[in-house]
């Protein structure tokens, strides 16, 4: 028998213009988790900081839910307009809605105070798209719009609990003062690292926040934020990983919680 020639192989090349189209179209999927690990620490603290002052009340646990929904609700309707793709995130967009919608149903119709909170978050939530719109979603005052999201969270659980707002103020401010200090060190870790701007900043602000604690807020929070700005001032500069960086804050953010609440 005659052997038959092999086929020659055609060199591989570089992909082309319509392989990598195809590549880009399918991209990587968007999962179901935000990768913001961080975020879930910054929305629990001031829900947890208020529960401490008013008590756990049974419509709280539904609003935790509905917390946790809307979070990732935002997340991946922010990126629906930071990269135009509706399309992709539509499962969690679809899922996450019904799910906070599910949770918040029993709250509104209990507590339909509540609502007076919505044009805040709706300004608020405005912000973030706009950042969003124009691929900045790493900017200074994007992170800040949510901070004070969060920090709004505290006023929302003791309208639900029944409690006047005001019993929760100083809770909330003890929160927010410690999630601004976070946004501006973490800063100074991670994408900001070699900036002496923030590096400023960041201990400007945690210098001011600690002397403010010491001459108005209790002991355990004023030693908590003299601490803060202990780290604030040693560690950028130092090649802490994100892990690193995270497990950090962690561990602050129970330590504020611990002060609040003694």
């Amino acid at each position: 028998m005659t052997a038959v020639p092999a086929r020659r192989r055609r060199p591989a090349g570089p992909p082309t213009a319509t392989a990598t189209g195809r590549a880009r179209a399918g991209g990587r999927s968007p999962g179901w988790l935000p990768p913001q690990h961080g975020a879930w620490a910054m929305l629990l603290l001031p829900f947890l900081a208020a529960v401490t002052v008013t008590g756990p009340h049974p419509l709280h646990l539904p609003l935790l839910g509905a917390v946790l929904a809307a979070y990732p609700l935002s997340y991946f309707g922010l990126q629906a307009v930071k990269t135009g793709r509706f399309r992709r995130v539509r499962p969690q967009l679809a899922a996450y809605g019904v799910a906070t919608a599910l949770c918040a149903a029993p709250v509104l119709a209990a507590r339909p105070a509540v609502l007076a909170y919505a044009p805040l978050y709706g300004v608020l939530a405005a912000v973030n798209a706009g950042y969003a719109r124009r691929r900045r979603d790493r900017a200074l005052v994007n992170d800040l719009a949510f901070v004070a999201q969060c920090g709004l969270l505290g006023f929302v659980v003791a309208t639900v609990a029944g409690v006047p707002p005001a019993r929760v103020s100083g809770a909330t401010v003890v929160a927010l003062g410690y999630l601004v200090g976070t946004i501006l060190y973490v800063k100074t870790m991670i994408r900001e690292r070699d900036s002496g701007r923030y590096r400023w900043a960041s201990r400007t602000y945690h210098g001011v926040a600690a002397l403010a604690a010491a001459l108005w807020a209790p002991t355990p929070v004023a030693l908590v934020f003299a601490a803060l700005l202990a780290r604030a001032v040693a560690l950028p500069g130092r090649r802490l990983t994100p892990k690193q960086v995270g497990l950090v804050e962690t561990a602050y953010t129970l330590l504020v919680l611990a002060a609040v609440a003694f």
